[in-house]
């Protein structure tokens, strides 16, 4: 089965957060409310230089899929 690179998600115990989770290394839920990530998996001090901006382009990612899902759901 092959998985898409992100996901909503969504708790009924935090009705106002956005989380979008993206299921690619990094791994991480990220709140589009107030832009906290939490990664999945413990990332290596090394890595964490190199992911510092991947993971700004990450959260932008997330925006835009969650922005391109709105437009699909507001269409039907």
């Amino acid at each position: 089965m092959a998985l898409p690179r992100f996901l909503l998600g969504d708790n009924a115990h935090y009705p106002d957060d956005i989380f979008v989770i993206h299921l690619e290394y990094p791994r991480f839920v990220i709140n589009l409310k107030d832009d906290h990530i939490e990664f999945l998996e413990e990332i290596d001090k090394k890595d964490k230089e190199d992911l510092a901006e991947e993971t700004k382009n990450l959260i932008e990612e997330a925006s835009r899929f969650y922005d391109e899902q709105c437009a699909i759901y507001d269409k039907e």
